[in-house]
């Protein structure tokens, strides 16, 4: 059986990415979505000559001239109109984020200041031009781009917005994601399993994957029928831009899912790749809607949505994901020629990451997950994996 590498199927999920189009949220909650226009300065940063010290205003031409007490004029508070220094010989005091006094061009701290009835003495030997000044426009002019498209929001850029005037922001719209799991032997979470059964856990995992793109996600469950499934799947084909599955995608008599979705006009893109784990997946596409179909085992499942789906969500939003490696910490043997990704507990030391393998049970061992941080790329070309070696990473904490 000719299986597609994972490099082949990487490859074409990418290649089968979608524009979902933008649209405008108010920009306290763009946290965590992707920017879909370049955020532009409308004032010179910063829009004045800044105070950026509690003190005093002078003019450095009198204290060149030997001047040390200076009389205080007045105060010129954050937020309040420019004062004028109406003798040169004097000073205003002036506060951090006030704009500076016309005919100031320096701030000496108060911890360099004796004052007393109205007269400020400087304790000080030299000073420079705007010194203790944050110039006008020193940080980025008007026009000037502070944040490109394109870029994942945080907090930081929150604050800029604001600055700004920016309250409503241009994002990329969110796909609509429907995640599906199948089969007869699992009931509710709030349930109590009988000895044949087991609680839903594959598509909570897939939310809370989703949930770290700020994808919200809908969830159904659809029992082993396959006229059920199949009437199912036609309806959410109509509704949601993508569909996750579950389960149901290997070659089990109640596996119906690629069956199904060959029924429903979806173009199967491969089926079948060459990794463990989760060797069964199936993807796929119908127009412009995506399926990605994951092995039913829970480890599957996890290590899927990070290694294929991230990447097509990141290509999708046109953001760029972070590659991250770490260094195998003791040697490992894996004989298929397989692909195989390997659970690992992350340990930094002098700057380097290292991966030590987390012996686990199986695909269907969600347990272990708890213990690991991460999944360590090993190639398929080769068996023997040699501490010290250099391998891609997969980080999921």
């Amino acid at each position: 059986m000719n299986l597609t590498t994972v490099q082949e199927a990487l490859e074409i999920i990418l290649n089968s990415s979608e524009n979902f189009g933008t649209e405008e949220v108010d920009f306290i909650n763009s946290v965590g979505r992707v920017l879909k226009e370049d955020i532009v300065a409308d004032l010179d940063f910063p829009p004045f000559n800044r105070v950026s010290m509690d003190g005093i205003a002078i003019a450095a031409e009198a204290f060149n001239k030997g001047i040390r007490e200076f009389k205080i004029e007045d105060i010129q508070a954050a937020g309040s109109p420019q004062l004028t220094l109406q003798n040169t010989n004097n000073c205003i005091e002036a506060m951090t984020g006030a704009m500076l006094p016309k005919n100031a061009n320096v701030v000496i701290q108060y911890e360099l200041l004796d004052i007393q009835d109205g007269v400020a003495r400087v304790n000080l030997e030299t000073v420079r031009d705007f010194q203790n000044i944050h110039l006008k426009g020193l940080d980025r002019i008007k026009g000037d781009i502070l944040i490109e498209k394109n870029k994942m929001i945080s907090s930081a850029e929150i604050g800029v917005f604001a600055t700004i005037g920016k309250s409503k922001i241009k994002v990329a719209k969110q796909p609509k994601v429907m995640i599906v799991s199948t089969g007869n032997e699992l009931v509710k979470v709030t349930e109590t399993p009988a000895e044949h059964q087991i609680r839903r856990s594959n598509v909570y995992t897939l939310v809370s994957l989703l949930e770290r793109l700020h994808v919200k996600a809908k969830t159904a469950h659809i029992l082993d029928d396959k006229e059920v499934l199949k009437s199912k799947i036609e309806g959410f084909l109509n509704e949601y831009d993508v569909l996750i599955f579950s389960g149901a995608v290997s070659k089990g008599k109640f596996d119906f899912i690629p069956e199904v979705l060959d029924e429903l006009g979806v173009e199967k893109l491969f089926h079948k790749v060459k990794q463990r784990p989760g060797k069964p997946f199936w993807f796929g596409k119908k127009a412009n809607k995506t399926v990605f179909a994951f092995p039913g085992n829970p480890v599957s499942t996890f290590v899927s949505c990070l290694k294929y789906f991230y990447p097509w969500y990141s290509k999708t939003m046109s953001t760029s994901e972070e590659l991250n490696q770490a260094i195998l910490s003791e040697d490992f043997f894996f004989k298929p020629d397989l692909t195989y990704f390997l659970q690992v507990k992350l340990t930094q030391k002098e700057g380097k990451i290292y991966a030590t393998p987390i012996a686990g049970k199986g695909s269907g061992d969600l347990a272990n997950l708890v213990d690991s941080d991460a999944f360590l790329e090993l190639p398929d070309d080769r068996s023997n994996f040699t501490k010290g070696e250099v391998f891609p990473l997969i980080t999921f904490r």
